[in-house]
């Protein structure tokens, strides 16, 4: 299968729309679009990275090295609840940068992770607010 091929059929497995996918991975509606079309071949690691943790998929399928058949239905993440905060985090844009966690953490250990740094965060952006 081809990777734009791929990406708009995760996308789609995963419920979310083209403005969802980039507004996670930091690009345009029309970047993902043309993606999916084929139109772009080439991207960016940085943006390799976060378009495969948000499809949750390995990077190497999006760079056409690893058989998507072989990691189709894998999930990154081995624990569905640390997958569901390690998505919160990827969601919110002043904490993706934090987003790379190891993917068989323990929920709690990762939600106090989170919450550490969010604290954190906080100290140093006072006028930091959660629910943006």
């Amino acid at each position: 299968m081809e990777v734009k091929n791929i990406i708009k059929n995760r996308r789609i497995e995963l419920g979310l729309t083209m403005k969802d996918v980039a507004s996670m991975v930091g690009v345009s509606e029309g970047t993902i679009s043309r993606w999916e079309s084929g139109d772009i071949e080439n991207m960016r690691r940085d943006k390799i990275s976060a378009l495969a943790s948000v499809l949750q998929i390995s990077p190497m399928v999006i760079m056409g090295i690893e058989d998507p058949e072989v990691t189709n239905g894998a999930k990154y993440y081995l624990n569905d609840e640390t997958a569901a905060l390690a998505q919160e985090m990827l969601n919110d844009s002043d904490m993706r940068v934090l987003y790379d966690m190891k993917r068989n953490m323990d929920p709690d250990r990762f939600k106090a992770h989170v919450d550490f740094m969010k604290e954190l965060y906080k100290q140093e952006h006072p006028d930091y607010d959660e629910g943006c």
